[in-house]
Protein backbone atom coordinates (compact mmCIF):
# COMPACT_ATOMS: atom_id res chain seq x y z
CA UNK A 1 0.00 0.00 0.00
CA UNK A 2 2.77 2.40 0.86
CA UNK A 3 4.40 1.73 -2.51
CA UNK A 4 1.13 2.38 -4.28
CA UNK A 5 0.60 5.60 -2.36
CA UNK A 6 4.11 6.73 -3.27
CA UNK A 7 3.49 6.07 -6.95
CA UNK A 8 0.25 8.06 -6.81
CA UNK A 9 2.02 11.01 -5.18
CA UNK A 10 4.82 10.83 -7.76
CA UNK A 11 2.30 10.81 -10.61
CA UNK A 12 0.53 13.83 -9.15
CA UNK A 13 3.84 15.71 -8.81
CA UNK A 14 4.74 14.90 -12.44
CA UNK A 15 1.37 16.11 -13.66
CA UNK A 16 1.70 19.33 -11.66
CA UNK A 17 5.20 19.95 -12.99
CA UNK A 18 4.06 19.28 -16.56
CA UNK A 19 1.19 21.71 -16.13
CA UNK A 20 3.56 24.33 -14.71
CA UNK A 21 5.97 23.76 -17.60
CA UNK A 22 3.18 24.34 -20.11
CA UNK A 23 2.08 27.45 -18.27
CA UNK A 24 5.58 28.86 -17.81
CA UNK A 25 6.47 31.79 -20.07
CA UNK A 26 10.15 32.48 -20.70
CA UNK A 27 11.09 35.63 -22.60
CA UNK A 28 14.52 37.13 -23.35
CA UNK A 29 14.65 40.86 -24.09
CA UNK A 30 17.62 41.95 -26.22
CA UNK A 31 19.24 45.37 -26.18
CA UNK A 32 17.50 46.40 -29.39
CA UNK A 33 14.08 45.35 -28.06
CA UNK A 34 11.52 46.57 -25.56
CA UNK A 35 9.58 44.08 -23.42
CA UNK A 36 6.14 44.57 -21.92
CA UNK A 37 4.52 42.63 -19.07
CA UNK A 38 0.77 42.19 -18.80
CA UNK A 39 -0.78 40.66 -15.68
CA UNK A 40 -4.44 39.67 -15.80
CA UNK A 41 -4.73 41.69 -19.01
CA UNK A 42 -3.35 44.87 -17.47
CA UNK A 43 -0.08 46.47 -18.56
CA UNK A 44 2.31 46.41 -15.61
CA UNK A 45 5.31 48.04 -17.27
CA UNK A 46 8.41 47.64 -19.43
CA UNK A 47 10.91 44.83 -18.99
CA UNK A 48 14.62 45.45 -18.68
CA UNK A 49 17.12 43.71 -20.96
CA UNK A 50 17.52 40.06 -19.91
CA UNK A 51 15.45 36.89 -19.33
CA UNK A 52 12.00 37.10 -17.71
CA UNK A 53 9.46 34.50 -16.55
CA UNK A 54 5.70 34.42 -16.19
CA UNK A 55 2.80 32.01 -15.77
CA UNK A 56 -0.11 31.67 -18.14
CA UNK A 57 -2.86 32.73 -18.10
CA UNK A 58 -2.01 35.26 -15.39
CA UNK A 59 1.02 36.79 -17.13
CA UNK A 60 1.65 37.75 -20.74
CA UNK A 61 5.07 38.89 -21.92
CA UNK A 62 5.52 40.71 -25.23
CA UNK A 63 8.60 42.00 -27.03
CA UNK A 64 8.91 44.74 -29.65
CA UNK A 65 11.86 45.45 -31.97
CA UNK A 66 12.77 49.15 -31.80
CA UNK A 67 15.59 49.24 -34.39
CA UNK A 68 15.21 51.64 -37.35
CA UNK A 69 13.11 50.00 -40.05
CA UNK A 70 12.37 50.68 -43.70
CA UNK A 71 8.80 50.72 -44.95
CA UNK A 72 8.06 50.72 -48.70
CA UNK A 73 4.77 52.45 -49.53
CA UNK A 74 3.60 51.27 -52.94
CA UNK A 75 2.52 53.71 -55.61
CA UNK A 76 -0.95 55.23 -55.54
CA UNK A 77 -2.52 57.32 -58.28
CA UNK A 78 -3.03 60.96 -57.30
CA UNK A 79 -4.45 63.86 -59.32
CA UNK A 80 -2.22 66.94 -59.28
CA UNK A 81 -3.54 70.48 -59.00
CA UNK A 82 -3.79 70.75 -62.82
CA UNK A 83 -5.58 67.41 -63.20
CA UNK A 84 -2.62 65.23 -64.23
CA UNK A 85 -2.47 61.67 -62.90
CA UNK A 86 0.66 60.97 -60.85
CA UNK A 87 1.69 57.69 -59.29
CA UNK A 88 4.03 58.13 -56.34
CA UNK A 89 5.73 55.45 -54.25
CA UNK A 90 7.62 56.32 -51.07
CA UNK A 91 10.36 54.88 -48.87
CA UNK A 92 10.01 55.54 -45.14
CA UNK A 93 12.62 55.09 -42.41
CA UNK A 94 11.15 54.94 -38.90
CA UNK A 95 11.74 53.60 -35.42
CA UNK A 96 9.51 52.80 -32.46
CA UNK A 97 9.94 55.66 -30.04
CA UNK A 98 7.29 54.63 -27.49
CA UNK A 99 6.80 50.87 -27.23
CA UNK A 100 3.80 51.14 -24.90
CA UNK A 101 1.93 53.47 -27.27
CA UNK A 102 2.88 51.33 -30.29
CA UNK A 103 1.37 48.21 -28.67
CA UNK A 104 -1.65 49.74 -26.96
CA UNK A 105 -2.44 52.72 -29.19
CA UNK A 106 -3.40 50.83 -32.35
CA UNK A 107 -4.18 47.23 -33.28
CA UNK A 108 -1.47 47.34 -35.99
CA UNK A 109 0.72 50.44 -35.87
CA UNK A 110 2.65 49.38 -39.01
CA UNK A 111 -0.51 49.24 -41.11
CA UNK A 112 -1.67 52.52 -39.62
CA UNK A 113 1.69 54.12 -40.52
CA UNK A 114 1.40 52.80 -44.09
CA UNK A 115 -2.02 54.39 -44.58
CA UNK A 116 -0.83 57.60 -42.89
CA UNK A 117 2.02 58.01 -45.39
CA UNK A 118 -0.36 57.35 -48.28
CA UNK A 119 -2.74 60.07 -47.10
CA UNK A 120 0.08 62.54 -46.44
CA UNK A 121 1.51 61.91 -49.92
CA UNK A 122 -1.91 62.54 -51.44
CA UNK A 123 -2.27 65.81 -49.52
CA UNK A 124 1.17 67.03 -50.64
CA UNK A 125 0.73 66.17 -54.33
CA UNK A 126 -2.83 67.43 -54.83
CA UNK A 127 -1.75 71.04 -54.18
CA UNK A 128 1.10 70.90 -56.75
CA UNK A 129 0.96 71.06 -60.51
CA UNK A 130 2.59 68.35 -62.58
CA UNK A 131 5.53 70.56 -63.57
CA UNK A 132 6.00 71.68 -59.98
CA UNK A 133 5.93 68.09 -58.69
CA UNK A 134 8.53 66.95 -61.21
CA UNK A 135 10.74 69.98 -60.63
CA UNK A 136 10.60 69.74 -56.81
CA UNK A 137 10.69 65.95 -56.48
CA UNK A 138 13.32 66.08 -53.73
CA UNK A 139 11.08 68.33 -51.62
CA UNK A 140 8.07 66.00 -51.67
CA UNK A 141 9.50 63.46 -49.20
CA UNK A 142 10.38 66.02 -46.49
CA UNK A 143 6.96 67.65 -46.97
CA UNK A 144 5.25 64.27 -46.44
CA UNK A 145 7.36 63.62 -43.33
CA UNK A 146 6.50 67.02 -41.87
CA UNK A 147 2.81 66.46 -42.50
CA UNK A 148 2.72 62.94 -41.00
CA UNK A 149 5.22 63.29 -38.13
CA UNK A 150 2.76 64.36 -35.43
CA UNK A 151 0.21 61.66 -36.19
CA UNK A 152 2.97 59.03 -36.40
CA UNK A 153 4.18 60.12 -32.96
CA UNK A 154 0.70 59.41 -31.59
CA UNK A 155 1.21 55.83 -32.83
CA UNK A 156 4.48 55.58 -30.89
CA UNK A 157 6.58 55.94 -34.07
CA UNK A 158 9.30 58.46 -34.94
CA UNK A 159 9.73 59.21 -38.65
CA UNK A 160 13.43 59.39 -39.52
CA UNK A 161 13.11 60.14 -43.24
CA UNK A 162 10.64 59.98 -46.12
CA UNK A 163 11.85 59.90 -49.73
CA UNK A 164 10.21 59.53 -53.12
CA UNK A 165 11.17 56.21 -54.69
CA UNK A 166 9.25 56.63 -57.97
CA UNK A 167 7.17 59.44 -59.42
CA UNK A 168 5.46 58.16 -62.55
CA UNK A 169 3.28 59.91 -65.14
CA UNK A 170 1.00 58.38 -67.81
CA UNK A 171 2.53 57.21 -71.09
CA UNK A 172 1.06 60.04 -73.19
CA UNK A 173 2.56 62.63 -70.86
CA UNK A 174 5.92 60.87 -71.04
CA UNK A 175 5.81 61.10 -74.82
CA UNK A 176 4.80 64.76 -74.65
CA UNK A 177 7.68 65.58 -72.29
CA UNK A 178 10.07 63.64 -74.54
CA UNK A 179 8.91 65.72 -77.53
CA UNK A 180 9.41 68.96 -75.59
CA UNK A 181 12.89 67.86 -74.56
CA UNK A 182 13.78 66.88 -78.13
CA UNK A 183 12.51 70.23 -79.45
CA UNK A 184 14.53 72.07 -76.80
CA UNK A 185 17.68 70.18 -77.72
CA UNK A 186 17.11 70.80 -81.43
CA UNK A 187 16.71 74.49 -80.70
CA UNK A 188 19.95 74.52 -78.74
CA UNK A 189 21.73 72.72 -81.61
CA UNK A 190 20.36 75.23 -84.13
CA UNK A 191 21.50 78.09 -81.91
CA UNK A 192 25.00 76.63 -81.72
CA UNK A 193 25.09 76.23 -85.52
CA UNK A 194 23.99 79.84 -85.94
CA UNK A 195 26.69 80.98 -83.53
CA UNK A 196 29.28 78.99 -85.50
CA UNK A 197 28.11 80.48 -88.79
CA UNK A 198 28.16 83.97 -87.30
CA UNK A 199 31.69 83.44 -86.05
CA UNK A 200 32.76 82.15 -89.49
CA UNK A 201 31.20 85.17 -91.22
CA UNK A 202 32.88 87.47 -88.73
CA UNK A 203 36.23 85.85 -89.48
CA UNK A 204 35.61 86.22 -93.23
CA UNK A 205 34.71 89.88 -92.75
CA UNK A 206 37.90 90.46 -90.77
CA UNK A 207 39.92 88.68 -93.49
CA UNK A 208 38.26 90.83 -96.15
CA UNK A 209 39.20 94.02 -94.34
CA UNK A 210 42.78 92.79 -93.99
CA UNK A 211 43.00 92.02 -97.72
CA UNK A 212 41.45 95.38 -98.55
CA UNK A 213 44.03 97.27 -96.51
CA UNK A 214 46.92 94.93 -97.46
CA UNK A 215 46.51 93.66 -101.06
CA UNK A 216 49.79 91.76 -100.86
CA UNK A 217 48.25 89.33 -98.36
CA UNK A 218 46.08 87.87 -101.11
CA UNK A 219 49.12 87.13 -103.28
CA UNK A 220 50.92 85.51 -100.33
CA UNK A 221 47.87 83.37 -99.64
CA UNK A 222 47.80 82.23 -103.27
CA UNK A 223 51.47 81.29 -103.14
CA UNK A 224 50.89 79.30 -99.93
CA UNK A 225 48.08 77.35 -101.61
CA UNK A 226 50.30 76.67 -104.62
CA UNK A 227 53.11 75.38 -102.44
CA UNK A 228 50.75 73.10 -100.47
CA UNK A 229 48.92 71.72 -103.51
CA UNK A 230 49.52 68.07 -104.45
CA UNK A 231 47.82 68.11 -107.88
CA UNK A 232 49.62 67.84 -111.21
CA UNK A 233 48.08 71.00 -112.67
CA UNK A 234 46.92 74.18 -110.92
CA UNK A 235 44.56 76.71 -112.51
CA UNK A 236 44.96 80.16 -110.96
CA UNK A 237 42.62 82.99 -111.86
CA UNK A 238 44.11 86.49 -111.93
CA UNK A 239 42.36 89.81 -112.66
CA UNK A 240 42.85 89.83 -116.49
CA UNK A 241 44.26 86.40 -117.38
CA UNK A 242 43.86 82.73 -116.65
CA UNK A 243 47.14 80.89 -116.41
CA UNK A 244 47.72 77.13 -116.28
CA UNK A 245 50.74 76.61 -114.09
CA UNK A 246 52.47 73.20 -113.89
CA UNK A 247 53.07 71.95 -110.41
CA UNK A 248 56.86 72.07 -110.73
CA UNK A 249 56.74 75.62 -112.01
CA UNK A 250 54.46 76.65 -109.16
CA UNK A 251 56.87 75.24 -106.60
CA UNK A 252 59.79 76.92 -108.36
CA UNK A 253 57.93 80.22 -108.24
CA UNK A 254 57.35 79.80 -104.51
CA UNK A 255 61.03 79.10 -103.93
CA UNK A 256 62.10 82.07 -106.03
CA UNK A 257 59.72 84.30 -104.13
CA UNK A 258 61.09 83.10 -100.80
CA UNK A 259 64.70 83.54 -102.00
CA UNK A 260 64.01 87.06 -103.20
CA UNK A 261 62.76 88.02 -99.73
CA UNK A 262 65.91 86.89 -98.03
CA UNK A 263 68.49 89.70 -97.47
Amino acid sequence: MEVLAGLVVLAVVVLVLAALARSLVVLTVHEYERGLRFTNGKLIGLLATGTHYGLRPFSDLRVLDVRPTTLAVEGQEVLSADGAALKASMVVRYEVGDAVTAVTGDADFRRALYVLIQLATRDVLTVRTLDDALATRREIGPAVRERAAETARSLGVELLSVDVRDLMVPGELKRAYASVLAARKEGEAALERARGETAALRNLANAGRLVETNPGLLQLRMLQELGASSGNTIVMGLPDTTTVVPRSAARRSVRETNDSRQP
